[in-house]
């Protein structure tokens, strides 16, 4: 937890840190570079430097200030590049990312007051300089788009790749298989639904008698934010599921809430505190229990289904578009596939998979089904499933006939680094550029910096 609160702040650090020398009170200070238009200040360096230096205090700073120094230079020359091809990036383009850093960035300090303390700048401040910096790097992004634009690569090209990488420094591909499944909620999940209502009414009513809500949440709720006495931390009302998320924006602070029931189950809640458009809350999580006759039921009916299957009677793929309750693999026939929308991807090493599913898979042959087995969703509520060994390809070294893919998106991120430094170079010899005596020293600038 410590770490990622600390990476956290480095990334808005860095952000801040960047545009800092831009609203220093102080105007006059050192030039360590012009570039076109745009002015690099020591101070850019400095803080930079400092910055870098956080996460490895070890770097020589001699280094680290070169290697800052020259990723300064290049950015400016990308943005002196919009200046004359007249590419603008406004506030409005970068203020949805501006919401989402400055909300995390409140989320790990623990409170605006924190995040202010942290940077000595008030709110105002740091969220100007983190715009400042967000459309500079959207610029960037931009130039570097018209460079590549239209930029294409051929098998050839991904052969030439793979041949130029040291044969015994290719990487050992784990194991991958792809799946699909055939999935069944509980039985008589209604009647399931009711007790667990009740047990959390009952809980919700020790509270109200004065009981501590942090204590019976670590004694009941069922998630991982019980240890933590049902805290779940400062969340935006879109990361809550919708109930959730109505349930506590409605709360006064320290009340406890009605009974919610989300797709995780049922919670009672209580506001902790708010900053802005965030919220903190405590909750009590009570899923519905699965009695063991409905779980021989569900295994009963997920057996036969399989058998005629087996038989050639049924087809998975029916089977799962009609009996499955995975509704993101039932439209696919049973394909398994990432729950992450931006990926969606159905490969999986198994050591992606939970364990029964981990279980069950290793001990199948392609196209083999595993008898019906209990396990929960990706939600982590129970379930009855079997699976399907669609495919797999072994643990073995990278190759370009099993992983051509890695290796054409690998190819084509080098010609496009390739593209960026011919561009850098030839750009270096139609910039005006004027470096401060101090920073000649750095060996990169005998690469056509120096004029």
């Amino acid at each position: 937890m410590k770490r990622s609160r600390w990476s956290m702040l480095m990334v808005v650090a860095g952000l801040v840190l960047s545009v800092f020398s831009a609203n220093a009170q102080v105007l006059v200070e050192s030039v360590a570079a012009i570039v076109g238009n745009e002015v690099i200040y020591l101070s850019d360096i400095e803080n930079g430097v400092i910055d870098a230096r956080r996460g490895n205090p070890r770097i020589p700073v001699a280094d680290v200030r070169c290697r800052v120094f020259q990723e300064l230079l290049i950015a400016k020359l990308f943005v002196d590049q919009a200046r004359i091809d007249s590419i603008q990036v406004t506030d409005d383009t970068v203020e949805g990312d501006l919401n989402m850093q400055i909300n995390d960035a409140i989320r790990t300090a623990g409170s605006e007051k924190a995040l202010e303390d942290y940077f000595k700048k008030s709110m105002v401040e740091i969220r100007r300089d983190i715009r400042k910096a967000l459309v500079e790097q959207q610029v960037v992004s931009e130039v570097q788009g018209s460079i590549t634009k239209g930029l294409a690569i051929t098998p050839n090209d991904v052969k030439r790749y793979f041949n130029s990488i040291p044969k015994d420094s290719l990487p050992v591909i784990p194991s991958k298989v792809q799946l699909s499944i055939i999935q069944l909620d509980p039985p008589n999940n209604e009647e399931n639904k009711a007790e667990a209502r009740q047990k959390l009414l009952n809980i919700r009513s020790e509270i109200l008698a004065g009981k501590s809500f942090s204590v019976l949440a670590v004694l009941n709720s069922e998630d991982g934010s019980g240890i933590n006495g049902g805290e779940v931390g400062y969340k935006l009302k879109g990361e809550l599921e919708k109930p959730y998320a109505d349930a506590a924006w409605s709360l006064p602070k320290n009340a406890v809430s009605k009974i919610v029931e989300t797709k995780y189950g049922f919670h009672i809640i209580q506001v902790i505190d708010r900053k802005g458009d965030l919220v903190n809350t405590r909750h009590i999580l009570i899923r519905p229990k699965v009695k063991r006759e409905e779980s021989e039921k569900a295994l009963v009916k997920l057996d036969s289904l399989t058998r005629l299957i087996r038989k050639d009677s049924l087809k998975f793929e029916d089977v799962a578009f009609r009996f499955s309750s995975h509704l993101d693999s039932r439209i696919n026939g049973g394909k398994f596939v990432s729950t992450n929308p931006s990926e969606r991807i159905n490969w999986f090493s198994l050591d992606e998979l939970n364990k029964e599913m981990y279980g069950k898979v290793r001990n199948l042959n392609t196209g083999e089904i595993s008898e019906p087995f209990q396990t929960t969703d990706e939600i982590g509520n129970i379930v009855f499933r079997v699976v399907r060994l669609d495919d797999e390809v072994p643990a073995h070294r990278a190759n370009l006939k099993d992983d051509y893919q890695v290796f054409y998106n690998a190819a084509l991120m080098s010609e496009r680094q390739s593209s960026y430094q011919k561009w850098i170079s030839k750009k270096i010899e139609t910039t005006y550029i004027k470096i401060s005596d101090e920073l000649k020293s750095c060996k990169f600038l005998e690469a056509g910096w120096l004029k």
